[in-house]
């Protein structure tokens, strides 16, 4: 047995927290422009009751995809690094890859013999099975990918992680925007996308492959028992937070597409019009789902070391981060909207322009929770993520089904930027009541985004203000000068 922290030179060696953060910005700015790119010419290559069919079915395919399996593979970032140190991990990777492969199965074993209650359930068409196949082999290129995802960025390996993602973004971009360029439909666009993503794993394989014969190992036998009795409650929190943050995210389209005034092909525009407005919003939630996927497993081992106080700081850091990036993202964007809409996209989405501020608001609050959730899930309490969701979920529904009829389109986005700030109220309550405090840091993060409704001017001058006043800010400029001072100390002692 390998003994205290150390381990064999063969293992994995984690990745810094700074370096693994520089590393995965850097890519994800470039996969995130190219996916960019991927949302422009695939409303131009689609009209827009099609790219309502193509959201639906990605969404059903990115955000149901966890919820199937219950929440047991996502538990790999909170508990890899406490059955590594105990020489244990093999054993319970072990059970891990047993359990996702037959809640894998299932779900696929679902939609293959009711392809055509799922063909309406995503589509609102019950004759589209052939879709529904190609969606079903699209989800376990998902299952698969993200398993290895989660497990290799768990061991802190972030360079490899963002390899990973960058390698999936562009493949299924250029696959995909070729195939609809070449007048493919589709069904082929799902099958390019589950090529992809296969393909995607192949730097994770080979980086465990690599490792994974050093790890630490025990000859104490591995308490199976011990380890479900621990993970369980935690998984099952996770399923419902993946369950309930999914059908959240998917619950306005899928209103929108059924509740509707007019024909089918009426719905699927308006919800190809919603998906118009949230490709540039949704950059910043996929950022900080980048940012949150990576601070975990560093926020697990700090607080498995017993260093809790580090995790809350460091956390109020990113937070503040996150909530300045999204503000100021927002405000850039909102002035360049008009060209961006009337040139990029051809002007034929001007509903989704209109709703871009209250877009930009409510999805600026879901990063924020994304990276905030985390402490709750350091601290095994991710019951008040699924609490504060459930909460949510409800409003929502009950909102969309009231204003939709009412106002249509406008209506929907009304709803969900409530929904989505009572979420917010409720995991940051849960986080109080699991130690993390409020400053007035908190309530800059919070605050922040809804400024964007008052226009980019407002929103800048109020990120300035954030900036003067908050005292986590000025440790940043601390921190700053202190490593620019080094740097320049380093350099003057070189040349000498």
């Amino acid at each position: 047995m390998t003994a205290g922290n150390e381990e064999p030179t063969t293992s994995f060696r984690a990745d810094s927290l700074v370096l693994g953060m520089i590393v995965m910005l850097a890519m994800t700015i470039v996969q995130r422009g190219v996916g960019f790119l991927r949302g422009i010419w695939f409303c131009r290559l689609l009209d827009d009751s099609e790219l309502g069919r193509w959201a639906m079915a990605f969404g059903f395919i990115t955000l149901i995809t966890p919820v199937l399996l219950l929440g047991i593979p996502g538990s790999l970032p909170r508990y890899v690094e406490h059955f590594r140190l105990r020489g244990q991990l093999p054993a319970f990777v072990r059970r891990i890859v047993i359990a996702t492969l037959i809640c894998g199965s299932l779900a696929v074993f679902a939609t293959s013999i009711a392809p055509g209650w799922f063909g309406w359930l995503i589509f609102l068409e019950p004759q589209s099975q052939s879709l529904v196949h190609a969606v079903a082999a699209a989800m376990v290129a998902m299952i698969v990918f993200n398993f290895v995802n989660d497990l290799v960025s768990s061991l802190r390996q972030v360079r490899v992680v963002s390899v990973m993602q960058f390698m999936q973004g562009v493949g299924f971009t250029i696959g995909g925007i070729v195939w609809l360029s070449l007048g493919g439909g589709l069904l082929g666009l799902a099958v390019v996308f589950a090529a992809t993503t296969l393909l995607a794993t192949a730097p994770g394989m080979w980086s465990l492959r690599r490792g994974w014969g050093g790890l630490p190992s025990s000859q104490a036998p591995f308490d199976a028992r011990a380890m479900w009795r621990r993970l369980l409650p935690y998984a099952a929190a996770l399923w419902m937070m993946n369950l309930l943050g999914n059908v959240f995210d998917l619950s306005d389209r899928s209103m929108i597409l059924h509740f509707s005034s007019g024909s089918e092909s009426a719905g699927q525009s308006a919800v190809g019009q919603y998906h118009s407005g949230r490709i540039f919003p949704e950059l910043l939630l996929s950022l900080a789902t980048m940012i949150s996927g990576v601070l975990l497993p560093y926020l697990a081992a700090d607080w498995e070391a017993g260093r809790r106080q580090a995790v809350r700081e460091r956390l109020k850091r990113v937070l503040l981060a996150g909530s300045v990036a999204c503000t100021l993202g927002g405000a850039v964007v909102l002035w360049l909207a008009p060209w961006l809409f009337s040139t990029l996209l051809q002007g034929r989405y001007q509903d989704g322009l209109a709703l871009l501020p209250m877009v930009f608001v409510f999805c600026s609050w879901a990063a924020l929770v994304t990276i905030g959730q985390n402490y709750l899930c350091v601290a095994e309490k991710a019951k008040f993520v699924a609490i504060a969701l459930a909460i949510g979920l409800t409003v929502n529904v009950a909102l969309n089904a009231l204003l939709i009829p009412l106002w249509g389109l406008p209506g929907a986005v009304m709803a969900t930027l409530t929904a989505h700030g009572i979420v917010m109220f409720g995991v940051w309550l849960g986080m109080v009541v699991c130690g993390f405090g409020v400053d007035r840091t908190v309530i800059y993060v919070a605050v922040l985004p809804a400024t964007l409704l008052a226009g980019p001017v407002v929103a800048i001058g109020c990120v300035v203000v954030t900036l003067l006043s908050s005292e986590h800010a000025r440790h940043w400029s601390g921190e700053a000068l202190d490593l620019i001072s080094r740097r320049v100390t380093q350099q003057r002692t070189f040349g000498h």
